[in-house]
């Protein structure tokens, strides 16, 4: 793909999260930049629970073997990985939100992509973090065609997914039902499952984690919506917090 074509750019909290929850739509855009916020491991190595359900004694290794099955997904589905330089919550050293936004934006910047895929921010913190800032960077970049899709496994919770959608319309964002209309390359349903398989797969540690019957939900329906500031909501949105 030349740097002139459009490129789809998703934003993914933790290393499985795109694929877990855009895969199907990974597998139709070949090029497309993965890029993973809470990609560092911490500066003195630990050892956390989560990392210990995945199979590995500290975060160092943690980490290290995430980022080759990261790269292993990612190359099924011919994607590009970005990583950024922040830690899992975990590791307990969490930026604020203006200073990912911040790194974040400039990272957009730098890749050649018009259109751009962030989470919902379910559950967990790291992903309410991408989500906050991601929020902070729309109407800066609006000129570009923005989608929210809702994470896979998290999305299954009772009532986040209409939370969310309403502190979007709060913060002057409209969010509608759609999908990505992208040019893409033609695959037919189950080569796209089948990748998308193959793909989440790779993720072999986080599934171990999950539990046998945690991670079914990557494979049900993608969701996503496309989102727009709202100008009118925006400038009421702006007076509310005077």
């Amino acid at each position: 793909m030349s740097e002139t074509s459009p490129r789809l750019f998703i934003v993914s909290p933790h290393f499985d999260d795109a694929v877990f929850s855009c895969g199907a739509l990974l597998a139709t855009h070949p090029d497309a930049v993965v890029c993973t916020v809470f990609a560092a491991p911490p500066e003195q190595d630990m050892h956390t629970e989560w990392d210990r359900l995945a199979g590995f004694a500290s975060a160092h290794a943690s980490v290290h073997a995430r980022t080759l099955e990261d790269d292993a997904a990612l190359e099924v589905l011919e994607a590009v990985p970005v990583r950024m330089p922040f830690r899992d919550a975990q590791y307990f050293d969490s930026p604020s939100i203006a200073r990912l936004a911040a790194a974040l934006e400039e990272t957009i910047y730098r890749s050649t992509a018009n259109t751009l895929v962030m989470p919902l921010g379910l559950h967990h913190p790291d992903h309410v973090l991408a989500y906050d800032a991601c929020c902070e960077i729309l109407p800066r970049l609006s000129h570009l065609t923005w989608f929210a899709y809702a994470e896979a496994i998290h999305r299954r919770q009772p009532g986040v997914v209409d939370a969310r959608l309403a502190d979007l319309e709060a913060r002057g964002i409209v969010a509608t039902p759609a999908h990505p209309a992208l040019d893409s390359h033609t695959i037919d349903v189950q080569r796209q499952a089948l990748l998308k398989r193959e793909a989440v797969y790779a993720y072999a540690s986080q599934l171990r984690a999950f539990g046998p019957h945690g991670w079914e939900d990557v494979f049900g329906d993608e969701r996503y919506w496309q989102l727009s500031v709202s100008r009118e909501k925006g400038r009421r949105a702006k007076k509310a917090g005077h």
